[in-house]
């Protein structure tokens, strides 16, 4: 699998023209209209944020397919996969490349870590309605003329003060598809506290311990960050809050219906540590297990 370290070597790899700084790259699809992928398989070692709609092929990073029906965005943090096969773009769509070290000693440099979407699977695209995508369009184009504008002292912080616009503005359009999709989230809800019931009941909970995020959100087929922003939204608490819930209402059936010891109920319950129990079902419920099964039986 190849992997471009630089943007450069992206660039000169498939015929891109070359870039105005090595740190940061901008590409529109007319630029690269006569340009053709050079790998179908490859890693980058820098962020990509893109806006693409595609005539006809597939894409894929991660391990899903990347939903091209609609003009969308999406975005890549270092040495995802991504896969191409047999793309015909549009006329219309942009690519944002951001080496790390354009970044240092900038706020956006630990801020965009924090974007969860850069986090996400291809199927979790952000679609966008054409007023959204003309506002991201804008955004763009400040950024390029800026950049071809002969660069000075003052040049990076302007072109990272707008592509943390972008983030910003697809951070809310992102909520506002949570919301479109609330029908759906509440089957992911349900769907998400079945598997948990069913992961309690067969057995797994002693044999391989707590259930992790990860592991939730690959029996949903969804990423992890993108399974807790989509509850976060709809409920108001994360898939790991979620967990944790449903852990202390089995957690006090089992501290009421038996004779076991608090670190005997917390084993039980696929915790390794019975303190940490013991601090999170307290932090739930507000008393410790022995003080919820003493107040119970009195």
């Amino acid at each position: 699998m190849k992997h471009y370290k630089t943007i450069t070597e992206l660039y000169t790899a498939n015929g891109f023209p070359a870039p105005e700084n090595a740190l940061l790259g901008l590409v529109t699809f007319d630029d690269i209209r006569d340009c053709s992928f050079a790998e179908t398989e490859f890693t980058l070692g820098f962020y990509k944020i893109a806006l693409k709609k595609v005539k006809s092929g597939t894409v894929n990073y991660g391990k899903t397919k990347y939903d091209h029906d609609n003009g969308s965005m999406f975005f890549l943090k270092p040495n995802q996969i991504i896969q191409m096969n047999d793309i015909e773009l549009t006329e219309k769509g942009f690519m944002i490349y951001i080496h790390e070290d354009f970044l240092f000693s900038h706020s956006l440099h630990s801020a965009i870590q924090k974007y969860a979407f850069f986090d996400y699977e291809a199927n979790e695209a952000l679609h966008l309605s054409p007023n959204e995508e003309e506002t991201l369009w804008d955004l763009f184009h400040k950024i390029r003329g800026e950049y071809y504008n002969n660069q000075d002292e003052y040049s990076r912080d302007i072109i990272l003060t707008h592509i943390d616009s972008i983030l910003k503005y697809s951070q809310r359009y992102y909520r506002r598809q949570f919301i479109n999709r609330a029908p759906i989230s509440g089957t992911t809800v349900s769907k998400f506290n079945e598997i948990l019931k069913d992961y309690f009941e067969s057995g797994k909970l002693q044999k391989d311990g707590l259930p992790s995020v990860k592991y939730m959100a690959s029996e949903l087929s969804l990423s992890a960050r993108y399974l807790s922003d989509l509850l976060k939204q709809e409920t108001g608490k994360t898939a790991l809050e979620h967990i944790h819930i449903s852990l202390v209402m089995e957690a006090k059936n089992l501290l009421l219906s038996t004779d076991n010891t608090i670190a005997e109920t917390a084993y039980r319950l696929g915790f390794e540590n019975p303190p940490y129990f013991s601090r999170l079902f307290k932090k739930e419920v507000g008393l410790t297990p022995k003080e919820f099964r003493e107040s119970s039986l009195n």
